[in-house]
């Protein structure tokens, strides 16, 4: 079947045994709905247990009648390939075919964009965002209910510039959402700072529920995609045709033509409110690295100017710690990290993964394979190649080729039989980090100069070269197992 948004991905889920559950039992958004989910198919840092499973639709949500909400979509990095039609190994390498070989977006006209089958406009009497979209939350001690899933597109006033990126959204009043930008640059924020320094509001349009492949390339980061490349042309690429944009009804900004809800706001200078403001709980919501992010005193409004939708629309959510998380952010690095390795070192590094441990972001596994003496010492340059590619990545294992980096066991194996931590670890301290990760802070070591700021590490598992002949694996016999358990191996 061809995945153009997503709802084709859902049916093309279907059809593929163990992909996609469906529940017509009524599910309250507020916490029951992302709790059902963690037992169901979550995976990644959530708190046991939790395991890989099917994506799952909701079609009975409690308090909005007609709307469904899917969840944990890309939550499987099996279904990944199937949505890409790629073999799952070898998707960082297909993400990074997609940004060297990009297809731009077209615009269609409004009559053509089925996301404005319906218009919602806050000019209306008993306008509420929060009724029209069935955001969940996550746990009971969220900050209110969150959009987790919307792509922010917006425009540089300055170049004409456009960016496409998921922020954390959080549902505060009828007109009125709240906007984390994680600090460091991000391109929207980037933006955001030119229009605040006109003092004029920002046009952003918010596209729920999408072409899965939207959603991992919008993940892309610097220097990947440097500011001025837009992500919904590696989308593009991904798909091999256009990503259909179309004009929204009360902004100045284009949205995804066949989104299932849009959100059209504008971001306004200098008006800032505290997240937890309707809760008072001191907590935002669970984020990837499996903590419950802190509730920010300040951060920036969005003022809603309407909701368009399709018909029966469905909301894509992800829960904050999942294997989702993973495969969004995991992806587009290990493309990141595998485009710099293989313009430095051509074929030496065979395969990288972002593992879930990480949270897609914070840890790489890298395959090398030296042949020659030379090779010696190029899979540590590797390591900080993979440092330079993406900033806010912490922990790098090297293995060598005979090593499955996608099995984490098989990685412990090679750190356990492979590794001596007198020379196998290579500290670099005070580094900058990313903000959520909490063990980077001065209360935490004192040699953080400040939060985000800490240790980084290289865990060498490679075999020394001259040594290779003494680490060889057991070799079994080649067979094909299909002929004693074919009911196994279809």
């Amino acid at each position: 079947m061809k995945v153009n948004d997503l709802r084709s991905a859902l049916e093309y889920l279907k059809t593929i045994d163990g992909q996609l559950v469906e529940t017509d039992v009524e599910v309250d958004p507020k916490a029951e709905l992302c709790g059902v989910y963690r037992y169901v198919g979550a995976g990644g840092t959530v708190q046991r247990p939790t395991q890989e499973g099917p994506a799952m639709v909701f079609n009975n949500v409690k308090g909005h009648p007609g709307a469904r909400v899917a969840v944990g979509v890309l939550a499987s990095r099996k279904r990944v390939g199937y949505l890409l039609d790629e073999k799952p190994e070898r998707l960082g390498f297909r993400m990074m075919e997609a940004v060297e070989h990009p297809i731009d977006p077209v615009a269609v006209p409004q009559s053509e964009a089925v996301c404005q089958e319906i218009v919602h406009l806050a000019s209306e009497p008993d306008f509420d965002v929060r009724k029209l979209v069935p955001a969940p939350t996550n746990t009971e001690e969220d900050a209110g209910p969150y959009i987790t899933m919307g792509l922010c597109y917006g425009t540089d006033p300055e170049t004409g510039a456009k960016d496409v990126t998921i922020h954390r959204l959080c549902l505060q009043g009828p007109d009125t959402i709240s906007m984390y930008f994680v600090p460091g640059g991000r391109h929207l924020d980037i933006f955001r700072e030119k229009y605040e320094k006109l003092g004029k509001p920002m046009p952003i349009s918010i596209s729920i529920g999408v072409d899965p492949a939207i959603c991992i390339a919008s993940c892309f980061e610097s220097p990947t995609t440097p500011i001025g490349y837009n992500e919904l042309s590696c989308a593009g690429g991904l798909r091999g045709e256009p990503v259909k944009l179309t004009r929204c009804r009360t902004i100045d900004e284009l949205c995804i033509a066949n989104s299932e809800y849009v959100i059209e706001c504008e971001l306004m200078p200098g008006e800032y409110i505290r997240e937890d403001i309707n809760t008072n709980t001191g907590r935002a919501m669970p984020e990837f690295p499996g903590y419950i992010g802190n509730a920010l005193p300040r951060v920036p409004v969005l003022k809603v100017k309407a909701v368009t939708t399709r018909k029966n629309p469905i909301m894509q959510t992800v829960l904050g710690p999942s294997e989702e998380h993973v495969s969004m952010a995991g992806l587009p690095t290990e493309a990141s990290i595998l485009r710099m390795e293989l313009m430095a070192l051509n074929d030496f590094v065979q395969n990288v993964y972002c593992a879930p441990f990480g949270g897609g972001k914070y840890a790489a596994v890298i395959q090398v394979k030296k042949v020659a003496p030379i090779d010696e010492g190029k899979q540590r340059q590797a390591a900080l190649i993979a440092f330079a590619a993406f900033r806010e990545l912490k922990h790098v294992f090297l293995v060598d080729e005979d090593v499955d980096l996608f099995d984490v066991n098989d990685v412990m194996w090679a750190m356990t039989t492979r590794f001596q931590a007198d020379v196998d670890v290579i500290p670099i301290p005070s580094v900058r980090l990313h903000p959520l990760e909490p063990s980077s802070d001065p209360l935490y070591d004192p040699s953080c100069r400040n939060h985000g700021c800490a240790c980084k590490c290289i865990f060498d598992c490679t075999v020394p070269f001259e040594q290779k002949d003494r680490f060889k694996r057991c070799v079994f016999k080649e067979l094909d197992p299909a002929h004693w358990v074919p009911e196994m191996f279809k």
